[in-house]
């Protein structure tokens, strides 16, 4: 997280505002107030981007199940 005064932002608006893309960005006025940067929308991902599970299954016993169940077919 960067910290700017109201001045730096005001002179490098456009740097901070990519800057904000990575991480969260503050600017201080004078008189202590705050204020946070961060994009309203995060970048767009694909929706198959999705983390994976733990299950404890190799994958030749996935390729196994995988085999049988097209001989039942």
């Amino acid at each position: 997280m960067k910290v700017y005064t109201y001045s730096q932002a005001r002179n490098k608006l456009a740097d901070i505002l990519e800057e904000s893309k990575n991480e969260e960005v503050i600017i201080r006025r004078r008189k202590g107030d705050m204020f946070s940067i961060v994009p309203k929308n995060p970048r767009r991902r694909s929706p198959f981007d999705i983390p994976g599970l733990s299950t404890g299954v190799t994958k030749e016993e996935i390729l196994e199940a995988i085999q049988e169940s097209r001989e039942r077919d």
